[in-house]
């Protein structure tokens, strides 16, 4: 008797867009249209903005409008659920930045085999390259040792806009936090499901190309940078590295030399971070602190 064929995988993809890139849109989708493998269902998030009809051939798209720009990490939510709650309708979901695009056609089929050949694997990280030049920026390679943007290794958080999820991950550890409007939800998520027993990979063969930008092209930047970081050691970290990490970060920040409007506005993030709530504290377990460690990035750092 031949043994039962496995079902389907089924992957989907969310989009979040401002509604201000309809061409770039437009491309994206068209290059998420040409993946190998079985169609992929898109769910389009307007954050604080209405969205025109969207027809791409060969693409089934649906679409949510949300009345006001919610942030990143609670947009992206919105699409999570979606695909039912917690992403169920889905094995695995693709989150892309509404102006990147996949130049290769084989991307969300290695995401399936990497998923089926690692049981363990919850996130897989994509390598960001410019579309004109292909180079990679330093700070799109998620690990501290970032020279090498060609080599794929385990890593320790992701790249928000190209990455890969395995739903049963939100199932487990819950989605992005919500607060955080912008800066630092995927360390957020990534701790989490690293607490949980899940790996991260990046993977430098699954590209999204994706213009070079500056993050503090963003008005906030600065003080949610701070904000964030804050929030993100409060909630996940135990005790006694809440300071360490904070204290390392802050010197790290003033070695950058910030010119003195970014500093009052990171100092006033950094203090904002302490004062407001940050949502549920959950602390890791030490023994995910050593496995963060043995991954090359120490949570002091």
């Amino acid at each position: 008797m031949n043994a039962p064929s496995a079902p389907p995988v089924k992957v989907g993809a969310v989009v979040l867009t401002m509604g201000n890139r309809p061409a770039e849109l437009r491309a994206l989708l068209e290059s998420v249209a040409k993946q190998d493998g079985d169609p992929i269902e898109v769910v389009v998030v307007g954050n604080g903005s209405p969205l025109p009809p969207i027809a791409v051939p060969g693409l089934t798209v649906r679409t949510v409008e949300l009345s006001e720009n919610v942030g990143i990490p609670a947009g992206r939510n919105v699409g999570i659920e979606a695909f039912g709650p917690a992403g169920r309708e889905a094995d695995i979901l693709l989150f892309l930045d509404d102006d990147g695009l996949l130049p290769g056609q084989d991307t969300a089929e290695l995401c399936r085999q990497a998923f089926a050949a690692d049981p363990k694997l919850g996130i897989i990280s994509f390598r960001i390259a410019d579309p004109d030049t292909g180079v990679t920026q330093r700070r799109h390679v998620p690990r501290l040792r970032a020279s090498d943007p060609m080599r794929s290794s385990r890593v320790t958080t992701f790249l928000g806009g190209a990455n890969a999820v395995r739903t049963r991950v939100f199932a487990e550890v819950g989605g992005l936090p919500d607060e955080f409007f912008y800066a630092h939800e995927e360390t957020d998520l990534a701790w989490r499901a690293l607490d949980a027993g899940w790996m991260i990979d990046y993977r430098a063969d699954m590209v999204l190309h994706h213009p070079t930008t500056a993050p503090s092209r963003h008005a906030v930047y600065h003080r949610m940078v701070a904000r964030n970081r804050v929030w993100l050691a409060r909630r996940n970290l135990p005790a006694p590295l809440v300071p360490v990490y904070l204290g390392v970060w802050l010197l790290l920040t003033l070695a950058r030399r910030p010119s003195l409007p970014a500093l009052r506005a990171w100092f006033g993030g950094f203090k904002e971070g302490w004062t407001t709530p940050c949502g549920p504290r959950r602390p890791m377990k030490w023994r995910t602190v050593w496995r963060l460690t043995r991954l090359g990035r120490p949570p002091v750092i």
